[in-house]
């Protein structure tokens, strides 16, 4: 019986060994295949992007110079209007009354002119013959100079009244499109009424602003020495608008504000844009986008990211092991690359997919290499 028993302690023994050694060879992992990419030195474009509003080169406001009742329209709003079309036309009984005044006065400067004329005609011949003397010619000939003098200044008077009087058709100083009419038929407005603007929209200037960190960066990353060679070398703009469809033609910074602004600690910047087809309208808001070239950039997936507390890391190949590695990026246009600014050099091998699974230091197998320049060109 004893036998027996360690007969069957020792079965015992060698299933609990043979379990272990089984149950050893199953938990010991393997590693995992991932892919990874080589980080290269390539061309990439970036957009720096702000708020924008269009204006037109001309935005003149339209005020009627005389005071008066608004007697007629003869545009509405949005409409397009040549340089010497007529607008509105002004009832103003005040330059009505001083036109009939002015042309009675030129009138009546008339009449006493000839009757000095009549006069000195008369008298000349009786002083030629000593009838009467030198000095009363020289009365009527003096009264005849005086009324020659008042009929010139009441023709000026009446030149001035009638200038005036035009000045109650309002007519477009410029090519554009009216704005909002701010007053209508019937409205009394005088020298200070604003009623309405015309924008002239052939050309369009976009304003938009820089704060002064980002005006100091954006000017020492362009090529120049002065601020108007900067300008000039500065690369085509875009305009969005506000539904982010992109506005057809480029258009090109033209000035920079020279002070900054001490309320808001920015500088203005203006774009021009051409617009011949009026698709932008004064008013309207939107994006300008300027294009930024790097030569040597590093691009990397976004899908080869992932954050820790508000920092940015990926995984690097370092021998056989994935290795956790800080970068700094920078977003690209297309939503799905970074380009990397500090972290990575020339060389890095980085793993593209799969990091969800990665822990910092782990053994992998490294997939076949991909030469990265050449997955990302098309983004670019």
């Amino acid at each position: 019986m004893k036998n027996k028993r360690n007969f069957y302690g020792m079965l015992i023994l060698l299933s609990i060994t043979s379990c272990n050694k089984n149950s050893g060879t199953q938990t010991k992992e393997m590693p995992q295949v991932y892919p990874v990419i080589v980080v290269a030195k390539q061309a990439a474009i970036l957009e720096s992007v702000f708020p924008a509003t269009i204006k037109g080169t001309e935005d003149v406001e339209i005020k009627p110079r005389i005071e008066g009742f608004i007697e007629a329209m003869y545009v509405d709003e949005g409409s397009t209007v040549k340089k010497g079309q007529v607008l509105f036309k002004i009832n103003s009984p005040q330059t009505e009354q001083i036109y009939a005044s002015a042309k009675a006065s030129v009138q009546s400067a008339q009449a006493q002119l000839n009757t000095a004329k009549v006069n000195v005609d008369r008298i000349r011949p009786l002083a030629e013959k000593g009838i009467i003397s030198n000095t009363q010619l020289l009365t009527y000939e003096n009264s005849y100079e005086t009324a020659q003098a008042t009929l010139r200044q009441n023709q000026a008077t009446l030149k001035n009244a009638q200038a005036t009087m035009e000045w109650t058709t309002v007519i477009s100083p410029v090519d554009g499109v009216v704005g909002t009419l701010s007053y209508r038929v019937g409205s009394l407005v005088n020298s200070s009424s604003v009623i309405t603007t015309v924008a002239s929209t052939d050309n369009v200037f976009a304003y938009f602003s820089l704060n002064e960190n980002l005006l100091r960066n954006f000017l020492n990353n362009t090529p120049g020495h002065t601020q108007q060679e900067k300008i000039k070398n500065l690369p085509e703009v875009t305009f969005k608008f506000s539904d982010e469809t992109v506005y057809s033609e480029k258009g090109r910074v033209e000035t920079i504000s020279g002070v900054i602004n001490v309320s808001t600690g920015s500088a203005n910047f203006r774009a021009s844009f051409p617009n011949k087809q009026g698709q932008l309208r004064s008013g309207y808001s939107g994006q300008i986008s300027i294009p930024e070239i790097i030569e040597n950039a590093f691009i990397i997936p976004q899908k080869a990211t992932f954050t820790q507390q508000d920092k940015v890391l990926v995984y690097k190949v370092q021998g056989d092991s994935a290795v956790q590695e800080l970068i700094k990026i920078r977003e690209m246009p297309d939503g799905k690359n970074y380009i990397v600014t500090e972290g990575l050099s020339e060389g890095d091998r980085i793993i593209t997919e799969g990091i969800a699974t990665l822990t910092n230091g782990q053994k992998i197998i490294v997939q076949k290499q991909k030469n990265h320049y050449q997955t990302t060109k098309k983004a670019i």
